[in-house]
């Protein structure tokens, strides 16, 4: 048996964390009736390696779009956010800095506003003319190759007991035993080349657990590495599978896309998505994590505010409309768009939702 340095009060901070989102989840709640209990058996489980993670279950969600949703037991989830805790800090160190989602301060804000910064340095404070490339890995958690990543964790993961954790996470295939929470027809509504039930053994991560964000971040980190330090690319960010690169030259940024496209599909056995490959002007804008950015402006993407109506539109329970519009409303929020937001709050208040008086969150039902 191999030593390990875990401790109980490394196991129940992993707990805590988990629940900061999870709490009122009925796993999370059958965890919480005998909390102490739990934390121990899954401490002395993971000290004596008996650990096995447990059932997942799969649901669909339509918006914004339809895609599977796969979500480990509740204490699966505190054993995600153990081995997040850590190991994150250490691979974010030699991250590039423009990596962005799912790491600490580096949301979709951040994001938009480098980008606006790299609007103004690359058109000189827009005085002259400039181009931007966008491009995104075509299904891209579906096509994640476990082998290869395992290497790329087991480079910086050294200690052997920490080593056999990350493979127990990573190497668990989440359609054994699953529970499929939604009907057959809804299923249906997936691309069955976007589907994790249709992925080949050994491919493929589920969307929907803290492990598959992190793990994510570091396959695609050798890209950033290889674009910023192979190729020189000085304007590029990159934010989950969608990444932008600015250039004053757009045969330069043909040149880019080719480099890494090529790189990719030899190293890491994906590819960028055919379709979505844009070159454009950066005058038009650049879209990019929900918004259409310029120099000194960031506007929402016209379908982003479609969507909240849709989605306020879907939801019944007020708790959960509330949460969702006031997501939409922070986001709105750094945008220049007050006159969206007036629109939208007159809209909502049809709901019965009433906002405070700068029109950032909803305040209660009428």
């Amino acid at each position: 048996m191999m030593q390990s340095d875990l401790t109980v009060s490394e196991v129940f901070q992993a707990y805590y964390d988990c629940r900061k989102t999870k709490r009122n989840t009925w796993s999370a709640l059958e965890f919480e009736q005998y909390l102490e209990r739990n934390v121990m058996n899954l401490y002395y489980e993971l000290k004596n390696q008996t650990y096995e993670p447990g059932r997942s279950i799969m649901f669909v969600v339509t918006h914004p779009k339809p895609r599977e949703i796969w979500a480990a037991n509740f204490k699966d989830r505190v054993a995600h956010h153990l081995l997040y805790n850590k190991y994150a800090k250490l691979f974010y160190k030699k991250f590039i800095y423009d990596s962005y989602a799912c790491i600490p301060e580096k949301g979709t804000l951040r994001a938009a506003q480098r980008i606006q910064h790299f609007i103004r340095s690359v058109t000189a404070n827009h005085t002259t003319n400039a181009w931007y490339l966008k491009a995104d890995i075509a299904n891209f958690f579906v096509t994640i190759n476990k082998q290869i990543l395992d290497k790329l964790l087991m480079k910086y993961i050294k200690d052997p007991w920490w080593q056999w954790l990350t493979r127990k996470i990573l190497h668990k295939d989440p359609r054994e035993n699953v529970y499929i929470k939604s009907s057959k027809t809804l299923i249906k509504q997936v691309p069955a080349h976007k589907s994790l039930l249709n992925a080949p053994h050994g491919y493929g991560l589920p969307i929907g657990n803290l492990s598959s964000q992190f793990f994510a971040n570091v396959y695609l980190d050798v890209l950033d590495q290889y674009a910023k330090h192979k190729i020189k690319i000085q304007h590029y960010a990159r934010y989950v599978d969608d990444i932008v690169i600015l250039h004053n030259c757009p045969k330069i940024l043909n040149y880019y896309y080719q480099e890494m496209s090529q790189w990719i599909q030899t190293q890491l056995q994906i590819n960028f998505h055919p379709k979505k490959k844009q070159i454009n002007k950066i005058e038009h804008g650049v879209t990019f994590v929900g918004y259409v950015i310029r120099p000194w402006v960031k506007y929402l993407k016209r379908t982003t505010i479609e969507n909240l109506y849709k989605k306020a539109e879907a939801v019944e329970d007020f708790n959960a409309l509330r949460a969702s519009v006031n997501s939409y409303f922070g986001f709105m929020r750094h945008a220049n768009c007050y006159s969206e937001r007036k629109k939208a709050a007159i809209h909502l208040s049809k709901k019965g939702c009433w906002f405070d008086g700068k029109l950032t969150k909803v305040k209660g039902m009428q």
